[in-house]
């Protein structure tokens, strides 16, 4: 007796040591550390702060009424979005057969025969038996397989919240660049209207021969240049809209939206510590899973090393002994226990073993490295905010000062000290101007949208 139990404990450790009952665990060489660079500190590092956009409520951040409408009717919609929400109902029926795997398969064969021999009489044999067969989980088979199908189906959520995030910055960053469009179109039709009043001034002024056909032909191009210019930007108010109808599952139409100037963005972004990072992203989430399922799939490998024990029972009613044939039926029992240990298998148990701890380290590099992209996004975003604020600074700047030389150039056209040309031109600066910083006040709204999503926004 004291030698079994001596057994027995020596089975154990050996079984502990090769890791076939321990879960899964965040290996200790996977670092976030210093993933993110502080866009204004000479030394890249970024002071922790525990605050985090990543974890506030999209509608926190998008509060437009018009475009929070249409990321409701998003995420109601989308066809990305439903087939994500059936991967995980797949991943939760699959979960739901490997919990039941614990217990034994019963299946109701009923047989039948008639046999005859010699010519002679035809004798008839049944069985009505209810077999049951169970797998005794010795060595983890079952578990890890139960924990690698758990690990599928946090997988599917993670998935599902990607889509969500995707879809909820995907339709805010196309809802500004509409806005961003309608801005450049009203911009350009005032102009537009400026060059046409232009044109008819110098043409009046041609007649009273105070300037050259030189200068009309000119100031006539310009004008036809603006033209087109607007024609362009309609086109591209379009085809966004279009783009935006789709990701809502409509057909191509009209979207109902404000103004540019209506947009409250923060003013300041929060990337939170870098561990929230590996809690947060759900690309991260999703290489780590995958991690855990070679994890597990290395531990199956290692299990298929031990032997598996199988119980099978059979109980019914039959008139056949195989031997002899009694009628009637009486009722049968059968029980019988099998093991079975694996000695030679052509090389296959290790071979599968050492694919599948190659496959693991794989994903733990493959982790690791959506760890490190992860902060790149995380660094540009913070990086593209802090550079568009002091673009937008200068932009306005600019604009504030062309306008003003457009108004001195005038004035000095009056006096005769300046040509209309100069006007024309002055009028082509600020112009040009005043659609930069409407890009680049778009650009601030793309930065703040892409930090969002870097950080695993959109949960909620």
């Amino acid at each position: 007796m004291k030698k079994q139990i001596i057994g027995m404990m020596c089975l154990a450790a050996m079984m502990s040591s090769c890791h076939i009952y321990k879960a899964y665990d965040r290996p200790e060489t996977i670092d976030a550390s210093g993933v993110y660079r502080d866009p204004a500190s000479a030394t890249d590092t970024l002071a922790a702060d525990t605050a985090n956009m990543g974890n506030l409520p999209w509608k926190e951040i998008f509060r437009d009424a018009k475009l929070q409408a249409l990321i409701e009717e998003g995420l109601a919609n989308n066809v990305d979005m439903q087939a994500a929400a059936l991967r995980v109902q797949e991943a939760k029926v699959m979960l739901t057969a490997a919990k039941l795997s614990y217990l034994p398969s019963i299946n109701l064969a009923p047989q039948g025969s008639t046999t005859s021999m010699g010519g002679g009489n035809y004798v008839k044999a049944y069985q009505l038996p209810v077999s049951a067969s169970w797998e005794i989980d010795l060595f983890g088979k079952i578990l890890n397989t139960k924990r690698g199908q758990k690990v599928a189906y946090e997988q599917s959520q993670y998935a599902e919240q990607a889509v969500r995030s995707q879809i909820i910055c995907g339709i805010a960053n196309v809802y500004y660049s509409l806005l961003m469009l309608d801005r450049q179109v009203e911009i350009t039709t005032e102009t537009a209207a400026i060059y046409k009043e232009n044109v008819r001034v110098m043409e009046a002024m041609k007649i009273a021969g105070m300037t050259t056909e030189a200068a009309v032909a000119q100031m006539r191009a310009a004008s036809h240049q603006v033209e087109a210019s607007l024609m362009d930007l309609k086109r591209q108010v379009r085809e966004t809209e279009n783009s935006l109808a789709v990701l809502l599952a409509k057909a191509p139409q009209t979207i109902e939206r404000s103004t540019l100037d209506e947009q409250v963005m923060p003013e300041e972004l929060a990337a939170g510590v870098p561990m929230q990072l590996l809690e947060n992203r759900p690309d991260v989430k999703m290489a780590e899973m995958t991690l855990a399922a070679a994890y597990y799939t290395t531990n199956s490998a290692r299990a298929a090393f031990y032997p598996g024990l199988n119980i099978t029972g059979l109980a019914g009613w039959t008139n056949g002994s195989g031997i002899t044939v009694a009628n009637p039926g009486e009722f049968m029992l059968q029980a019988l226990a099998s093991l079975a240990q694996p000695i030679f298998n052509n090389g296959k148990l290790i071979a599968n073993l050492k694919v599948s701890k190659a496959e693991e380290k794989i994903a733990q590099m493959n982790y690791q490295q959506t760890i490190l992209e992860a902060g790149k996004e995380v660094s540009d975003a913070l990086y593209l905010f802090d550079t568009q604020n002091k673009k937008l600074v200068e932009d306005r700047g600019q604009v504030e000062q062309l306008d003003k030389a457009v108004t001195y150039t005038k004035a000095l056209f009056q006096s005769g000290d300046a040509t209309y040309l100069e006007i024309l031109t002055a009028q082509q600066n600020l112009l040009s101007a005043q659609l930069s910083e409407v890009a680049d006040n778009f650009q601030r709204m793309q930065a703040v949208i892409n930090l969002y999503s870097a950080l695993g926004g959109g949960r909620n």
